[in-house]
């Protein structure tokens, strides 16, 4: 039997290009006929209920993004979606606050660590396709959205990165590159209709 939903999640540093190309995704597998969900807007729901975010993210916020992140892809899946979209894959909140504390010049918490590492692992290998983004710093962030700082949001894409490959983990990079955007959106649309019961 074939598992569903199929989960594609996505990771990367802000506006490096996530939402978008989820956006991209989702109207891809909707005109196939595809049930789609997305999760999203992790870090302003933190903010909504006066936990920090950004550069001021905390073990704490980190563990309920984290966790809130399962409950959504859950949700979703509940719903009866054949593709969960992920904006913001589990690996994304650790990578956050590693990049905060050393931007801070704070010593990571090794227990903390070692359980936010651990809750992530539990959901890593449901992801069917995971999408890194890559930092272009030629592209600036959207000031509008996030608190600015070229050097945060740097460390962000170190840190995804680093996290990435100290834990193994299968992942496809996404260049800030037209056409290697356009080589994601097909590789997700390919899973889906490999996997999707038709």
């Amino acid at each position: 039997m074939v598992k569903t939903p199929i989960r594609i999640g996505i990771t990367g540093a802000h506006s490096t290009g996530k939402t978008v190309l989820l956006r991209r995704i989702e109207r891809e597998l909707r005109a196939e006929g595809i049930r789609v969900a997305r999760t999203g807007r992790l870090g302003r729901r933190a903010a909504d209920i006066g936990l920090p975010k950004m550069h001021e993210h905390t073990a704490q916020s980190t563990e309920w993004i984290i966790a809130q992140g399962i409950a959504d892809e859950i949700a979703a899946s509940a719903q009866g979606a054949d593709v969960v979209l992920a904006d913001r894959a589990v690996i994304d909140a650790l990578a956050y606050w590693h990049a905060a504390l050393e931007l801070r010049g704070e010593a990571i918490d090794l227990a903390d660590d070692e359980r936010l590492r651990l809750l992530a692992a539990t959901q890593q290998a449901k992801y069917d396709l995971l999408l890194a983004t890559v930092l272009d710093p030629a592209t600036p962030a959207e000031p509008q959205r996030h608190a600015y700082d070229p050097r945060y949001r740097e460390l962000v894409d170190h840190h995804v990165h680093s996290l990435l490959a100290e834990d193994s983990i299968e992942h496809h990079r996404v260049l800030h590159d037209p056409h290697n955007e356009s080589q994601a959106v097909n590789a997700a649309v390919r899973l889906a209709q490999q996997l999707v019961p038709r």
